[in-house]
């Protein structure tokens, strides 16, 4: 059906850069919001940043200043930049898209996620 395959995670010093990409391919008729969450060990998923088909984006305070949330609607993919990373970032990072699917003669609209990446800041 639809699949999001996360890319860009790793290793990093604090202060470093890294940058998550998620492409989005299978039956797609068209790409809504598309964010990034992410899970820290023993805690909840929370969300980091999204952005609409628009453009408009939203940032978690923790994050703000320091990460950009873009997108490519010709690619359907979109991009994570972090900057200036700290270990408190350390997580996985998952894509999350809201997606308008063709079935059965109709258009539906679904929430999708990818696998994660792991990305992880070190002191």
């Amino acid at each position: 059906q639809v699949q999001l395959v996360e890319s860009g995670g790793g290793l990093v010093e604090a202060g470093g850069s890294l940058r998550l990409s998620c492409a989005a391919s299978g039956s797609i008729f068209r790409i809504d919001s598309m964010a990034w969450f992410r899970q820290a060990p023993g805690k909840q998923r929370d969300s980091v940043a999204n952005i609409t088909n628009g453009g408009s984006t939203a940032y978690a305070d923790s994050v703000k200043g320091r990460f950009t949330i873009s997108r490519d609607n010709a690619k359907d993919t979109v991009y994570l930049q972090m900057n200036s990373l700290k270990p408190e970032d350390t997580a996985v990072y998952y894509c999350n898209c809201d997606i308008r699917i063709r079935a059965f003669g109709a258009i539906y609209s679904k929430s999708f996620w990818g696998k994660g990446t792991l990305v992880t800041v070190s002191s």
